[in-house]
């Protein structure tokens, strides 16, 4: 299982570089450390695929324009609902 700080690292290293994306997520517990001292809560994990859950539509484009760089052309059909 990776943790929601793994992947945004990940995340970022591709836009910004290993040590901006370091920088960044290195702010990013600093913040959850100071909202935990200053509302008196535990820290809660939201897990890797926190922004995969939020926005499930949203992930599927940037998979479907990551296949067509790739050289590959894409077309998805949504599977029916379990019922």
């Amino acid at each position: 299982m990776t943790t929601r700080v793994a992947q945004r690292y990940k995340r970022l290293t591709s836009r910004r570089g290993p040590i901006k994306a370091l920088v960044a997520v290195e702010h990013s517990i600093i913040i959850a450390v100071w909202h935990m001292l200053h509302d008196h809560v535990p820290y809660h994990e939201l897990g890797g695929n926190y922004f995969t859950q939020r926005d499930p539509e949203r992930a599927a484009r940037r998979a479907v324009s990551r296949l067509n760089e790739l050289g590959y052309r894409v077309t998805l059909d949504p599977m029916e609902a379990a019922g």
